[in-house]
C-alpha cells in the first residue's frame, strides 16, 4: 500500500467530528417524546413543555411539575463491506451503550407568567473501530453534551402564548486515530456556548392546537490539545524520512455550527385521543467546511487543511397518538421519517450516517394525585448506505454501510407540588 498525504485526511476528518458530534441530535429528551417519535410540540403539556415548546406551560395545571428521567441507548454494530482507497476493508464498528439523564421543571402561574427549565443531552454520540484502516480514521470519537435551558412563558389570551428561553450548551469530546509508523492521535477539547429558542402557540378551541418552534444555531468553538506523532515523510515526501517520527503536543481547535431547527406542529384531539403531525426543517447547510488549527506549525501543515463538508439541510416527518385508556392510563405510539443531512461524497466512518425509519411506543401510569411514572422505547432503523464509485467519495469509501440503528429506552418519574 503506497504511503501518501491522502491517507492522512481520514484523520483530519476525525480530528472534528467529535465537536460536530454535539450537532448529531437526538430529540427524544422525555419520557413522552420518546414514546412519540418526538411527535410532541403542539401538545406537549407538563413539565417537559419547557424543553419542546415552553408557550405551552401556561396551559399547565397551576402547580410545579417536575420530570426526572434516564434514557438507554444502544447502537449496534455497524457492518462495512467494500474497500478504503482500493483496499479491501470489510469491517464491523464496537458497539457501544450510554446512559443520559435528564430533568424537565415547568412553574405554577405568576399572573400571566410561566417559568422554566430543563437539562437534557440533544447530542453526542460515540462510534469506534478496531479495524487497522477505519482505525486510522476512527479509533473513537465521544462527545459527552449538556444543554441547560431556563425558558419563560407569556400567556396573551386563553387562545394563544408565546415562550422563549436561552440555550447554554456545553460539550466535551475524545478523538483517537492510528496508523502504526505513520501517525497517531489523540485530541480532547471542549466548549461552553450560547444561544437562544423561542415558541408560540395557539389553539383555537379545545380539539385543534397548533404550534411552532424555533432553535438557534450555535457555534461550537472546541478547544483543547492534541499530541501523538506525525511520520516526518507526510511532511517532506521524501523516502528517505520514513524511518523518522515527529513528536507534537499542541493546543488545537475547530468551529463547527450546531445547526438551527424549526418545528411546525398541529394536534387533533376528538374525545380521549390526540394525534399530532410535526414536521422539522434543520439547517445543516451551514456547515459547509471543516477548518481545524494547530498551533504547532507541523501538525497544522499536515492535518490543518480546510475540508469540504457541504452538508444540506433536511426534513424530518413526525406523527404520534395519544390515548387516554382511563384516569390512570395513558398509551403512546410514534412515527417519523428522517433524512440524513450527509452527502455521499463527503460520508466518513467517524459518522456513517443514512436516511432512517423511527418507531416509538409508551405509556404514562397515574400512581397518585402527585406522582406519574412510566416507560418508553423507540427504535431507529437507519437504511443502507452504498457509496458507489461515482459518489467520489473525497475518504476513499467505496461499499455498503449495513445494519445502522439505535434502541432508546426510557423510564420516566413526574411529580406534582
Amino acid at each position: 500500500m503506497n504511503i501518501s498525504l491522502k491517507r492522512v485526511v481520514l484523520l483530519s476528518t476525525c480530528v472534528a467530528s467529535f465537536s460536530f458530534a454535539a450537532g448529531y441530535k437526538i430529540p427524544e429528551q422525555s419520557l413522552n417524546s420518546v414514546a412519540l417519535s418526538a411527535a410532541y410540540v403542539a401538545n406537549a403539556n407538563g413539565a417537559d413543555a419547557s424543553y419542546y415548546n415552553p408557550a405551552n406551560m401556561v396551559w399547565n395545571d397551576d402547580k410545579n411539575l417536575l420530570e426526572i428521567g434516564l434514557t438507554y441507548i444502544n447502537l449496534p454494530k455497524i457492518k462495512y463491506e467494500g474497500t478504503l482507497s482500493g483496499n479491501p476493508a470489510d469491517a464491523k464498528s464496537k458497539s457501544q451503550q450510554f446512559l443520559l439523564p435528564t430533568m424537565h421543571i415547568s412553574s405554577k402561574a405568576y399572573g400571566k407568567i410561566r417559568y422554566g427549565f430543563s437539562i437534557t443531552a440533544p447530542g453526542g454520540l460515540s462510534k469506534r473501530w478496531k479495524d487497522p484502516l477505519q482505525k486510522a480514521s476512527a479509533e473513537e470519537f465521544t462527545l459527552k453534551v449538556i444543554e441547560f435551558n431556563p425558558v419563560m412563558a407569556y400567556k396573551i389570551n386563553d387562545k394563544f402564548a408565546v415562550g422563549a428561553g436561552v440555550r447554554l450548551v456545553y460539550s466535551k469530546g475524545v478523538v483517537k486515530a492510528s496508523r502504526p509508523t505513520l501517525y497517531q492521535e489523540d485530541m480532547n477539547g471542549d466548549d461552553f456556548s450560547a444561544g437562544y429558542n423561542i415558541a408560540m402557540s395557539y389553539r383555537p378551541n379545545n380539539s385543534i392546537k397548533l404550534a411552532s418552534t424555533y432553535r438557534s444555531k450555535i457555534n461550537l468553538n472546541e478547544s483543547g490539545s492534541a499530541n501523538g506523532y506525525i511520520n516526518k515523510y507526510l511532511l517532506t515526501k521524501n523516502p528517505a524520512d520514513l524511518a523518522t517520527l515527529i513528536s507534537y503536543d499542541t493546543p488545537a481547535s475547530v468551529c463547527v455550527p450546531l445547526p438551527a431547527t424549526l418545528n411546525i406542529a398541529a394536534a387533533y384531539t376528538y374525545k380521549k385521543t390526540t394525534v399530532e403531525f410535526v414536521y422539522e426543517r434543520v439547517y445543516w447547510s451551514k456547515y459547509k467546511k471543516l477548518n481545524f488549527n494547530f498551533n504547532d506549525p507541523i501538525t497544522e501543515a499536515v492535518l490543518g487543511k480546510p475540508k469540504d463538508k457541504n452538508w444540506k439541510d433536511t426534513d424530518t416527518y413526525r406523527i404520534g397518538v395519544t390515548h387516554q385508556y382511563n384516569d390512570k392510563l395513558k398509551l403512546m405510539a410514534g412515527f417519523a421519517i428522517d433524512n440524513s443531512p450527509i452527502p455521499s461524497k463527503t460520508l466518513g466512518f467517524e459518522l456513517p450516517d443514512a436516511d432512517a425509519k423511527l418507531y416509538s411506543v409508551g405509556f404514562e401510569y397515574k400512581y397518585s394525585k402527585k406522582v406519574s411514572i412510566g416507560m418508553s422505547y423507540l427504535y431507529d432503523d437507519k437504511e443502507t448506505r452504498v457509496i458507489s464509485a461515482s459518489d467520489a467519495n473525497i475518504n476513499g469509501i467505496q461499499g455498503t454501510f449495513k445494519d445502522i440503528s439505535a434502541h432508546l429506552l426510557r423510564v420516566g418519574f413526574k411529580y406534582r407540588f
